[in-house]
């Protein structure tokens, strides 16, 4: 089991490292996280919601993702409130408090779900959240030191050294262990290394001293990583980004209070000539080449933000003046005409008004909808640079209800099936000049002929030229290969397989 001293150490991404090296090496692995908090999600082949880090360790595993991985999935909808989805599915919207309470009802949940995959796998890779040592809440504890006992399962504690101060933070979460968490503690990874590893080797010799635990091994930084991240801390780290130079395409997201599903421009961030910022001001959108409204968890309360902030008023005059303009899921609910919200779901307001820039209406309904899906475009747009393409697109859809085009056949997209089921409906609308697309579908920019098409036209419009070279985005698999490689070499491979107890089975 990988935890961590803090929130963002990198525990997903060593979890998704050591999935991959294990299947290198012939086993049969998955991995497990009994409790996610995530404004990032995924959906899986049977159409349950996961978190997204979960699916990403599924795939670097070689297996489809499922619900057991994830049996608990948290989605804030404000500050005090989220939703809460088990065994992928939504089961209501609790306060923190709420939530607490209720957590001993999940406890055969997780145990059942873990249970499963152990049948099934030869190893599973189980990751934390957050600290185990956080002494607020470990009395019902569901996802750190809990499901180390219900596994029995050894701990590797990691820690982010890039951020400073990760010998205290070590030593502090072991003093604040009890005595049996300790014991299962059985070493620790130094994460995010740069610089000369002598210079360390003081430090890693004062640690196993005084907590008489080894260290597995000092991972290094690995930089322009594509491997899509769920932690809200990331996010923060994006909104730092550099203004973009004149030969470079200036792409903006606006950074809602409860955005969700921000991974859909991450294959973006990975292009030559291409700078994504997240961005909270007006004047960060007046001038983008491209703003895109992205999903989110609170919908109304978001739009209401949109309008307060300024925000609002410089979509709407992008719009009036042709520029182009994308809403995704809730940032598509958004630039409709209004939201029908007759059941509460979001709001007290059983109708609120939408930014009124494309011919379409929202109705939330009680039950979620998610689903795989398989679609093709309807109409052309910047999107498609123009033109109708024959390829299909792929996406994902995690939304409330329904949303009603009002000229159906005026929609970007055709849904053609669901979860490989076969189901044929118009999914969005397009402005009459094909400069603002809404569309319900996640993952656009995953593929190349969507992403292609609309780097084209923002670079022509623009007066840019096509890059002279063409610079292929690291498929998702050659990354996973690169962060197992990276892992490999600079951790104790036999430390290693002697705590997974699976040495008979190790090639070496």
């Amino acid at each position: 089991m990988v935890q961590g001293t803090a929130s963002s150490a990198g525990k997903s991404l060593l979890v998704t490292a050591l999935c991959r090296f294990f299947r290198r090496e012939g086993l049969r692995v998955a991995p497990f996280k009994s409790q996610n908090m995530a404004l990032n999600s995924a959906v899986t082949a049977d159409g349950l919601e996961i978190g997204r880090a979960q699916a990403v360790q599924a795939e670097a595993s070689g297996i489809l993702s499922c619900v057991n991985m994830n049996p608990i999935l948290l989605k804030p909808e404000s500050d005090r409130r989220s939703q809460v989805v088990v065994l992928g599915k939504l089961i209501g919207s609790m306060t923190a408090t709420e939530y607490h309470e209720y957590k001993p009802r999940l406890l055969t949940v997780i145990a059942e779900s873990l249970t499963r995959l152990r049948t099934d796998y030869d190893l599973v890779v189980i990751e934390g959240a957050g600290s185990p040592a956080e002494i607020n809440l470990k009395s019902r504890d569901i996802v750190n030191m809990h499901v180390a006992k219900l596994a029995d399962a050894p701990v590797l504690l990691v820690g982010d050294i890039d951020r400073g101060g990760v010998f205290a933070s070590f030593v502090g979460t072991m003093e604040l262990l009890d005595p049996d968490e300790r014991a299962r503690v059985a070493a620790f990874v130094v994460n995010k290394f740069r610089g000369d590893i002598a210079l360390l080797k003081p430090g890693l010799s004062f640690l196993t001293e005084r907590t008489g635990k080894p260290v597995l091994g000092v991972v290094p930084y690995i930089p322009d990583l594509r491997i899509a991240d769920e932690d809200s801390l990331s996010l923060e780290e994006r909104m730092s980004r550099r203004r973009p130079s004149r030969q470079e395409l200036d792409i903006v997201v606006v950074r809602l209070p409860r955005i969700s599903n921000y991974d859909d421009v991450e294959a973006l961030e990975h292009e030559a000539g291409v700078v994504v910022r997240f961005v909270e001001q007006p004047d960060e959108v007046r001038g983008a080449d491209l703003v895109i409204l992205p999903g989110s968890k609170s919908t109304v309360s978001d739009l209401a933000w949109l309008r307060a902030s300024g925000i609002a008023g410089a979509i709407e005059a992008r719009a009036n003046e042709g520029q182009p303009l994308l809403g995704i899921c809730g940032g598509c609910q958004m630039l409709g005409e209004g939201i029908d919200d007759p059941h509460g779901v979001e709001s007290t307001e059983t109708q609120v008004y939408g930014l009124g820039i494309l011919a379409l209406r929202t109705h939330f309904e009680r039950e979620k909808i998610t689903a795989q899906v398989l679609a093709r475009v309807l109409r052309p747009s910047f999107l498609t640079d123009g033109a109708v393409v024959e390829e299909d697109v792929r996406g994902y859809e995690i939304h409330m209800g329904m949303v009603e085009p009002r000229y159906p056949d005026a929609s970007p997209f055709e849904i053609r099936s669901r979860n490989g089921r076969m189901e044929v409906r118009s999914d969005g609308a397009i402005s009459s000049d094909g400069m603002v697309v809404g569309t319900m579908l996640h993952g656009l920019f995953e593929n190349e002929v969507i992403r292609a098409r609309t780097l084209s036209f923002l670079r022509r419009r623009k007066g840019l030229s096509e890059p002279t070279s063409i610079q292929r985005i690291p498929s998702k698999q050659a990354e996973y290969d690169r962060l197992e490689a990276a892992v490999r070499e600079h951790i104790d491979c036999e430390l290693l397989w002697r705590l997974t107890g699976l040495c008979s089975l190790s090639p070496r």
